[in-house]
């Protein structure tokens, strides 16, 4: 029989007071809850330390892939479950889980998949569900990429197991205020492109944000989401126009004309 392993759920959190709580609260079951703050001025901190957490924090903001890194060498369970202040462990997937600990496996990681809340409807189609993430691995063999946004676990070669149950996801509860986040992706995609050397023209900005909205809509069958569904179609383009526009303004700005 399998020793049981321990888990150590890792949050990095910025002024999530509002969300935090019910997101420990399905958590709690968890051998060790790990909370790295970057510089709340609300009651984040105190709420996790409330609820039992381990909390530490930083001082600066090096991107959300090390910021993961940071808050997973705070942890010392055997497998780790990285999540957001925004998400919640529904009880099947809290099972699933469980029985991963159980009977572990080597060279396996475990996706969950996400059900995304849009502006009062948990999406079931528009490409957000199943939405699977990879959240659940062994601590001591994977570790998530360096990326500034977007950022994943980076699992070689390892398996990627499907568990059962979802995660829930509060995606976007306030349409400005996920606007203005998908604004602040936008950039930090387009910074690193340009970082890399990436340049865009005029009709790959054209392209790729219509072939956002035909994605969405059409090819992810968005339509089956009523309104939500259209809605989120055309947030995917102007989130996709913002990125693409730019890394041309980016390259733009560094040749210095006006063409």
């Amino acid at each position: 029989m399998s020793h049981r392993k321990r888990l150590s759920v890792v949050l990095i959190t910025r002024n999530e007071a509002e969300l935090l709580p019910d997101c420990l609260a399905s958590v709690s079951w968890a051998d060790e809850i790990v909370v790295l703050d970057a510089g709340s001025a609300d009651e984040t901190r105190h709420i996790a330390a409330q609820a039992g957490a381990r909390v530490f924090q930083s001082t600066d903001w090096p991107g959300f892939g090390i910021q993961r890194q940071r808050a997973q060498g705070y942890a010392s369970g055997d497998y780790i479950l990285m999540l957001d202040a925004d998400e919640r462990v529904t009880p099947p997937l809290r099972q699933a889980i469980q029985d991963v600990l159980q009977h572990p496996a080597p060279n396996e990681v475990y996706s969950c998949a996400r059900r995304n809340l849009f502006l009062g409807r948990f999406m079931r189609h528009s490409g957000w569900y199943p939405d699977r993430v990879v959240r659940l691995y062994a601590r001591e063999r994977y570790r998530y990429n360096a990326l500034p946004v977007h950022e994943s676990l980076a699992t070689g070669d390892a398996d990627v197991v499907a568990l059962t149950g979802d995660l829930q996801h509060l995606t976007c509860r306030d349409l400005p205020a996920f606007q203005r986040k998908q604004l602040q992706y936008a950039e930090a995609w387009a910074r690193e492109r340009h970082r890399q050397g990436r340049t865009c023209g005029m009709f790959a900005i054209i392209s790729h944000t219509s072939g956002a909205f035909f994605k969405t809509w059409l090819l992810r069958a968005g339509f089956l989401d009523g309104k939500q569904g259209w809605l989120l179609a055309v947030v995917n383009a102007q989130y996709t126009l913002n990125k693409y526009a730019t890394l041309w303004a980016l390259s733009h700005a560094e040749r210095g004309n006006d063409q």
